[in-house]
């Protein structure tokens, strides 16, 4: 069975606008056309993808998954489109960087400078997520670069290491008892709600930390973005377990680092395969790293 991009661009349009008579206007055809084209898709998918009331349609978890995935499809099919358009003569396009959250992403915004001031044409997307997503992204032909924080399985891809470490520690309210310490144990924290990040590689390197106390934890809830967890923080909600993103992220909450010190690394990842211009961004990232930090134990693989 095959889905025409077409169709999957129709399915698209009636979720985002959850109406067929907004969404044929949108597409320029008409109404009985759409609807007949959404019904021959179940047909064809063998499952109902929407739930349809007098006044709006709503898509069940069938047509949830598909979305995903046809977000995914059309994507790809864009982008691909825009690339085989233009001239391969002059380095342009777009390179796609997934980005985890750093401090680190200061050394990514250097590097990103660096590039375009070599090669004007090219252009970036930024996607913000969890190491897993991103990575996930990577493989589906999505995104070029990877800004990833460990632990992190990388044997697949070809990567930069950055020398700096990312410092583990608390985001905590300034009028906690927690603000006045210069650092936070483990038992501290017994008996605070604590948001902690979602991927499991990162929950066992806390849990490590935590030692025998580790059972014992009130580990409320599980986080993707820090910005939320902050949020969550300053209303009240406990204390969210975290990297150190610097005194200017975070406002009128406090970082407290952890002791015993827990530190992680950063790396740049990619595809061993790669497109022109993203083989020349990782080659003059890597030398712009070496030269920045001076730092010869950088790991570099192809």
């Amino acid at each position: 069975m095959q889905v025409e991009l077409r169709i999957l661009k129709y399915f698209l349009t009636v979720a985002r606008e959850e109406n067929i008579t907004r969404a044929a206007n949108l597409l320029h055809v008409t109404q009985p056309t759409l609807s007949r084209q959404l019904m021959q898709l179940e047909d064809e998918l063998g499952v109902k993808l929407f739930c349809r009331s007098k006044h709006r349609i709503t898509l069940t978890d069938e047509g949830l998954l598909l979305k995903r995935r046809a977000q995914e499809i059309t994507e790809l099919a864009e982008r691909t489109t825009r690339e085989v358009s233009r001239s391969s003569e002059n380095l342009m396009g777009e390179i796609a960087i997934g980005c985890a959250e750093a401090s680190s992403i200061s050394v990514l915004a250097g590097l990103m400078n660096y590039f375009r001031q070599k090669y004007p044409l090219v252009h970036y997307t930024l996607y913000s997520g969890i190491a897993d997503d991103i990575k996930e992204r990577i493989e589906n032909g999505l995104l070029d670069i990877a800004f990833l924080t460990e632990p992190v399985d990388i044997s697949k891809y070809g990567f930069v290491r950055l020398p700096h470490k990312e410092e583990w520690g608390v985001l905590i309210r300034k009028d906690s008892p927690l603000a006045e310490k210069q650092a936070v144990m483990p038992q501290d924290l017994l008996g605070i709600p604590l948001l902690m990040p979602k991927r499991d590689l990162v929950k066992n390197e806390l849990a490590s930390w935590f030692g025998s106390l580790n059972d014992r934890m009130d580990f409320a809830v599980n986080y993707t973005m820090l910005m939320n967890a902050a949020v969550m923080v300053h209303s009240g909600f406990g204390a969210a377990l975290c990297l150190n993103m610097g005194t200017d992220f975070y406002g009128d909450l406090r970082f407290v680092p952890l002791a015993p010190p827990l530190a992680t690394g950063c790396v740049l990842a990619w595809e061993k395969r790669a497109s022109g211009r993203h083989r020349q961004w990782r080659s003059l990232s890597a030398r712009r790293i070496h030269t920045f930090w001076a730092f010869p134990a950088i790991k570099y693989r192809y």
